[in-house]
């Protein structure tokens, strides 16, 4: 007899009685166990997958804001024109420029939307957590937490900007040189990864 009850003999195709192994099964605590366990790992992977897709989505925001200061800097060179770099806190960015209006002659202020730039609206808790922005004369232009903008010049120039993109957990920085108004990404909160506060500072230097 097994532990499942008794063995019934059965007859083989070759006329020989055997006796059949007994038929497995789970007992309730057995079940019970194993679906505990699951739902376990189920919260486990679903709590890994949030975090993850947090960060993902502040770093995707970063170097959006990366490329479109480097769209920026070009465009501003080939155009021969300036090109303004605007963004809010809570919001998200976007480019600008000017352009004529064939119809009134006048010149009208529009917003960049092409195949390789265009506004970008933040998602989740994603914010402008920290901002400075140098005029071309190197003073401050606008208070953290406002309204702010980053000009680029037909002669490759640019206001100098260090701009720190979060959610209260993962930090990136992107700092724009005033000189060459090139951008660079940094993984970190700003005074970590630039050791700047302060962007008055001559950032060729850092």
């Amino acid at each position: 007899m097994s532990r499942w009850g008794p063995t019934i003999p059965t007859r083989g195709d070759d006329g020989l009685v055997r006796k059949n192994a007994g038929s497995g099964g789970f007992t309730l605590v057995e079940l019970m166990l194993v679906i505990a366990i699951v739902v376990l790992l189920s919260g486990m992977g679903t709590g890994m997958y949030a975090g993850t897709h947090k960060k993902l989505l502040v770093e995707k925001a970063a170097k959006q804001f990366l490329l479109m200061a480097r769209y920026a800097r070009v465009a501003a060179i080939e155009q021969q024109q300036p090109y303004e770099l605007e963004f809010d806190q809570d919001q998200g960015f976007a480019l600008t420029t000017t352009q004529v209006n064939e119809l009134t002659g006048q010149t009208e202020k529009i917003t960049v939307k092409n195949y390789y730039c265009r506004p970008v609206e933040f998602e989740g808790d994603v914010t402008f957590e920290d901002a400075r922005v140098t005029s071309m004369t190197a003073e401050p232009v606008a208070e953290e937490g406002l309204e702010q903008k980053i000009m680029f010049l037909p002669n490759g120039t640019a206001q100098a900007a260090i701009v720190q993109i979060g959610d209260g957990k993962t930090h990136y920085t992107i700092a724009i040189v005033a000189s060459t108004a090139r951008s660079t990404l940094y993984w970190g909160p700003a005074d970590e990864t630039t050791g700047v506060r302060n962007v008055t500072v001559d950032l060729d230097a850092q």
